[in-house]
């Protein structure tokens, strides 16, 4: 039994607590965000018929009900699936370079921590959420659903989840922009280990395919400050391909390197409107989940 419920550590008590207080306490700053994101001109454009709501100003005269009208004198309008809820695609980068931890979680594992929050906060809001996982190819495909039942086999898949394999996130990418027909939010977590221009070219595809895309960036602090001492062996955790060297030489270099490409990461997808979240598997996932809600919601959603 114990073993069945393994996956339930990814919502520990203490944090769905956290998790439930921001949907108290901090209320519109979650459906800031989330209904932020519900806001489309494409609304409508699905033909799956939902509910119906009360007419406000701004509604289009096409939407009206008039059987209903006739019926209630109220004016009424036709709410659409796409309309009422948002389809959210948690993207798991499994690659092997994922499996790297010099704590006590990996960078992997961090973002199956991080994606159950999400979906959890996703599912309590009603909206639906899927599940791709991927290396060089699509290995997981669980299509968006808004029931909360669908949270434990979320969670189950995540937990089975282990590193392996080479990176193709862009290719992944632009085979996903062209899958995925109706709008929706797409969130990935990834350590972001391929050609910058190629995956940069693959988020663009995703908003040009009228996506929200969310990017959290996950790195091990060692990467992020290459605080490595002496003579030192990296290997690729991919390729399996290796290089020894004096890490005190190569320090600087790397670090410039690395602030440069971040920094260009952040600029461009700023310019394309694209969230680009960096964070490093020592930080409380939710407490870094709580601030990016709160700084999208400080932007303007």
């Amino acid at each position: 039994m114990a073993a069945e419920k393994s996956y339930l550590k990814y919502l520990r008590p203490d944090v769905v607590s956290r998790l439930s207080r921001l949907d108290l306490v901090a209320r519109l700053v979650v459906e800031g965000f989330i209904t932020g994101l519900h806001k489309s001109p494409y609304h409508g454009f699905s033909v799956e018929f939902s509910e119906y709501r009360p007419c406000v100003p701004g509604d289009t005269f096409r939407n009206i009900d008039w059987k209903v009208l006739g019926r209630t004198e109220r004016y009424f309008v036709k709410q659409f699936e796409e309309e009422t809820n948002l389809k959210a695609y948690l993207l798991l980068d499994t690659s092997g370079s994922m499996g790297y931890a010099s704590k006590d979680l990996s960078k992997l594992r961090y973002a199956v921590y991080l994606a159950a929050a999400l979906a959890y906060l996703m599912l309590v809001q009603r909206d639906a959420v899927g599940l791709i996982t991927f290396d060089t190819r699509i290995a997981t495909y669980l299509p968006p659903r808004s029931v909360s039942s669908y949270l434990p086999l979320l969670l189950k898949t995540m937990d089975g989840l282990e590193p392996g394999g080479e990176t193709g996130l862009a290719a992944t990418f632009h085979d996903l922009a062209e899958r995925i027909k109706r709008r929706g939010l797409i969130i990935v977590f990834s350590d972001l280990m391929d050609d910058p221009d190629a995956l940069l070219g693959a988020l663009k595809h995703f908003r040009h395919r009228k996506h929200e895309v969310i990017v959290f960036h996950i790195l091990d602090p060692m990467e992020q400050r290459f605080s490595f001492e002496g003579d030192s062996l990296f290997v690729d955790m991919e390729s399996g391909r290796h290089i020894r060297t004096d890490a005190w030489q190569i320090r600087a270099a790397y670090q410039d390197a690395l602030a440069a490409w971040q920094d260009r990461f952040k600029k461009e997808c700023r310019a394309s409107r694209i969230d680009y979240v960096p964070l490093e598997t020592t930080q409380d996932y939710d407490r870094a989940l709580m601030q990016y809600l709160a700084m999208r919601k400080r932007i303007g959603g």
